[in-house]
C-alpha cells in the first residue's frame, strides 16, 4: 500500500478508526472522513504525531452535494483515491414493527445510502483511471435475522447488494468490490447493546431466547481483526477477489 491513497468513512471510532491506522501503518496516505468534526480532527492529529500521513475531513456521508465536495477536496489535497472503505454505521435497535420512520429513515440514509453516495462519486473517478479497490463493511446481520435489528440488518443487506452489484458493473474496469461483514466487534457500538461489563460476556454467550447462538471462538472481535481483513481485500494479495463477502464473526452465523 505504500504510496496509494486511501478514503475511509466512519473514521473516528471503532472499525473506522483501526482501518485508518492500518492503512496508514502501511504507507498508506489516508483521508479520515467522519461526520463529527472535532473527533475527526482530533483523531488525524493524532495519529500524525505518530509519523503516519492521515488527513482529517469531515462530510456527512447522507448528502450527496457533501460528498461529491468532500471527493473533489481530497483528491485536490493528497491525489487519487485508489482505496475507498465505507466503514460510516448507525445502529437503531427496536423491533421491527414498532420502528419509528425517522429510526429506519436514519439507519438507510447512513448505512445504505451513504454507502451509495461515497461509492458513486469515487468509482466515476476510478473508471478513468482503470483502477482502484473499495470495501464496504456490512454485518453478519445481513444474511443472519437477529431480533430488533430489523433496520440495522436491512440496511447493511442493501449496502452488501449494492456493493455486489457495483463490483459486477466495473471489474472489466479493472475495480475489484468486496464486503466485510463483521460479527459483535469491541466497539461503542457493541457497548450500547448491553452495559459496557457485559457487552463482551452476552455477545459470547448467545441468547436462546433470540435464536441467538454465540460466538464458538469464544471472544468478540477486535476493530483490529475487522480492519486486517479490510486491508487484506484492498492489498494486491486479493488482487483476483472481487464481489465477495468475508465474514469475521468467530463463527456466530454457523459459516452460513
Amino acid at each position: 500500500m505504500e504510496g496509494t491513497i486511501a478514503l475511509v468513512t466512519g473514521a473516528a471510532g471503532g472499525i473506522g478508526q483501526a482501518v485508518v491506522r492500518l492503512l496508514a501503518e502501511r504507507g498508506a496516505a489516508v483521508a479520515a472522513v467522519d461526520l463529527d468534526a472535532e473527533r475527526i480532527a482530533a483523531t488525524a492529529a493524532a495519529l500524525r504525531a505518530e509519523g503516519l500521513r492521515v488527513t482529517g475531513f469531515a462530510a456527512d456521508v447522507t448528502s450527496s452535494s457533501a460528498v461529491d465536495d468532500l471527493v473533489e477536496e481530497v483528491e485536490t489535497r493528497l491525489g487519487p483515491v485508489s482505496q475507498l472503505v465505507n466503514a460510516a454505521g448507525v445502529l437503531r435497535l427496536g423491533q421491527a414493527r414498532a420502528l419509528s420512520d425517522q429510526d429506519w429513515n436514519a439507519t438507510f440514509a447512513v448505512n445504505a445510502t451513504g454507502v451509495f453516495h461515497v461509492s458513486r462519486a469515487v468509482v466515476n473517478r476510478m473508471v478513468r483511471r482503470g483502477a482502484g479497490a473499495i470495501v464496504t463493511v456490512a454485518s453478519n446481520a445481513a444474511g443472519t435475522a437477529r431480533a430488533e435489528m430489523a433496520a440495522y440488518a436491512a440496511s447493511k443487506a442493501a449496502a452488501t447488494a449494492f456493493t455486489k452489484c457495483l463490483g459486477l458493473e466495473v471489474a472489466h474496469r479493472g475495480i475489484r468490490c468486496n464486503v466485510v461483514a463483521p460479527g459483535s466487534t469491541d466497539t461503542m457500538m457493541l457497548r450500547g447493546m448491553h452495559t459496557a461489563e457485559t457487552a463482551a460476556k452476552a455477545s459470547i454467550a448467545g441468547n436462546p431466547g433470540q435464536y441467538r447462538v454465540g460466538i464458538p471462538l469464544g471472544k468478540v472481535a477486535s476493530p483490529e481483526d475487522v480492519a486486517r481483513t479490510v486491508a487484506f481485500l484492498l492489498s494486491d494479495e486479493a488482487g483476483h477477489i472481487t464481489m465477495h463477502e468475508l465474514t469475521v464473526d468467530g463463527g456466530a452465523t454457523l459459516g452460513v
